[in-house]
């Protein structure tokens, strides 16, 4: 039990570290890749170490990992965004919240800015994703280095969270 709390208090404190208190630090000076402002839509494209990239590319962008296709249908499944919302709240908002940036980038909005393979990639691969991906290499760097943990989340459950995603987007 001794040692389950001093593992506990040890990653507590690192991701402490890792947020180094600079949550809100120039979030609104510019408009950050693939973000968007409460005035400003995807039209305009978005710097990315010296390169440019349309909210189009970003989208197009299905990531790296092992999700090629994900057919999310017309309708929102309400059972598997249940799932995912809890999902989610357990192993994610250590480090992400829904409409601010955190640790990590704001949640919210997400499935307007990327694809539902890419969030999906993300999840289930977020090593290879910051080593490869130039949208994730971005999001690292305006996270100031913190790395996205991998949470050995199932195939089921990532699908479960972009479900969450989707639900969430589509009523804020």
């Amino acid at each position: 039990m001794k040692t389950l709390i001093k593992f506990t208090s040890i990653v507590l404190l690192g991701m402490l570290i890792a947020c180094g208190g600079n949550e809100e630090k120039k979030e609104k000076d510019q408009i950050k890749v693939g973000q968007k402002s409460s005035t400003e839509k995807k039209s305009e494209p978005k710097k990315q170490s010296g390169t440019e990239i349309s909210a189009e590319d970003a989208l197009a962008n299905i990531g790296i990992g092992p999700i090629k296709s994900v057919d999310v249908g017309e309708g929102i499944n309400k059972e598997m965004a249940t799932r995912g919302e809890k999902v989610y709240n357990n192993l994610c908002t250590a480090c992400h919240k829904m409409e601010k940036k955190f640790v990590g980038p704001a949640q919210g909005g997400v499935t307007e800015r990327r694809s539902p393979e890419w969030i999906m990639n993300m999840i289930l691969n977020p090593q290879e994703m910051i080593k490869k991906d130039p949208i994730a290499k971005q999001l690292l760097i305006e996270s100031n280095m913190a790395v996205m943990a991998n949470q050995n989340v199932s195939k089921e459950d990532a699908r479960a969270i972009l479900e969450y995603f989707r639900e969430y987007d589509k009523t804020h």
